[in-house]
């Protein structure tokens, strides 16, 4: 549609300009003596014309030919990019197919290329440490330094990732603080300084980086309760024999954390170890009223001290619930022990041996059998707490 409107608007334009041409009787002298000449203003008029539009056409074809050495420098450019942007592709791909040769070849003609240097870089040294290939890996990690922009965080988190894998945990360490300083603190970099902080035996940073990726819900609440509680059970076993440590540190972890009942069990016994076992008691009480466990309920003889016939009662209404749980019975003994009750405590741990026959039982009764002189029935116990042992 467009192009008949053209066509007719050029054949109206000519119909015009023949029926002005044909009215048009004027005519143009030109003097240049000796010479004269005399010409039709109409004819003029198409000389001029025509004249233009070769000077025109003539201009264009020496400016288009002037032009042609930039414009082919331009091309060459352009083409050299092209190439170098798909090698820096293919780059890619092999390195996630596993062709890591091909990949650290295809990246560095993607360097040379200048396409996104510090990029190509990175890969190829991602693929020449996949090839266990140090010392390629150190030549293209200095490159990718060296021509870093705004890639200098992707060049640290490259180092930093690569280092972990390879075990090198100071060095990653290093390269994490450094984006640390940087103010990034993105998930990703929290993920590797938990690593980090965990294989170094950071117990604290290990502790503070686990709670913060749960805020973030970069790790679940059962992941985050695995990490957290072998990073308290570490830090209890570094303060072992510092009661007063121990103690503050026990008061520092918030109560929902204590309700691991697993980090509980192991905590008590390293409580107990420091002299903080009654420290430990409300804990203890709230988990087994909440759900009851027999393993906690015999970590509950640990909880005595001076405050061991208190416990000893609030175990007494325990086993009017559970009347045969051998763990309680166990830590009824050791309490009545405490207590000086000898009588009871016997029969505690010999009914919780009968029920679940341990070898802490066993000690434990072998250990009141001898202060109350009876030391051949307690060789009994210690040579039945010897075969469990051996057959353990």
């Amino acid at each position: 549609m467009r192009a008949l409107i053209w066509l007719i608007g050029i054949f109206a334009l000519a119909v015009g300009g023949a029926m002005l041409a044909s009215i048009n009787t004027g005519y143009v002298l030109l003097v240049l003596p000796p010479w004269r000449m005399q010409l039709s203003l109409n004819l003029l008029i198409v000389i001029l014309v025509l004249g233009f539009v070769l000077t025109y056409g003539v201009l264009r074809v020496v400016s288009k030919t002037l032009a042609l050495p930039g414009r082919v420098g331009v091309f060459r450019e352009r083409r050299r990019k092209e190439v170098a942007g798909r090698a820096l592709r293919d780059a890619v791909r092999a390195l996630f197919e596993g062709r890591f040769s091909q990949s650290v070849k295809l990246a560095e003609s993607a360097f040379n290329g200048g396409e996104a240097p510090t990029v190509s870089a990175l890969v190829a040294a991602r693929a020449a440490h996949a090839m266990r290939d140090d010392t390629r890996y150190r030549i293209w990690i200095g490159r990718a330094t060296e021509t870093e922009g705004e890639s200098r965080v992707a060049r640290l988190m490259t180092e930093a990732e690569l280092a972990v894998e390879g075990r090198h945990f100071n060095e990653a360490a290093e390269r994490l603080e450094s984006l640390r300083l940087a103010g990034q603190r993105h998930i990703a970099a929290l993920r590797l300084s938990l690593r980090v902080a965990s294989a170094l035996a950071q117990w604290e940073e290990v502790i503070r980086l686990a709670r913060q990726l749960r805020k973030h819900r970069a790790l679940s609440g059962e992941q985050a309760q695995l990490v957290l509680r072998r990073a308290h059970i570490e830090r209890f076993r570094e303060l072992a024999g510092d009661g007063d440590g121990l103690a503050a540190y026990w008061r520092a972890i918030p109560a929902d954390e204590l309700n691991d009942r697993r980090l509980v069990e192991r905590a008590v016994p390293l409580m107990a170890s420091a002299g903080q076992g009654a420290l430990v008691r409300k804990t203890l009480e709230r988990l087994l009223e909440t759900e009851w466990d027999s393993g906690l309920a015999r970590l509950y003889a640990h909880c005595g001290g001076d405050e061991a016939v208190e416990c000893l009662a609030r175990a007494e209404k325990w086993l009017v619930q559970h009347p045969k749980d051998g763990g309680l019975l166990f830590a009824l003994g050791r309490l009545c022990s405490e207590a000086q009750l000898w009588g009871k405590a016997q029969s505690y741990l010999e009914v919780s041996l009968n029920l679940a026959p341990t070898i802490e039982t066993h000690l434990a009764l072998a250990g009141l059998l001898e202060r109350l002189d009876r030391a051949e029935d307690a060789q009994v116990h210690y040579r039945a707490a010897a075969q469990l042992v051996a057959a353990s």
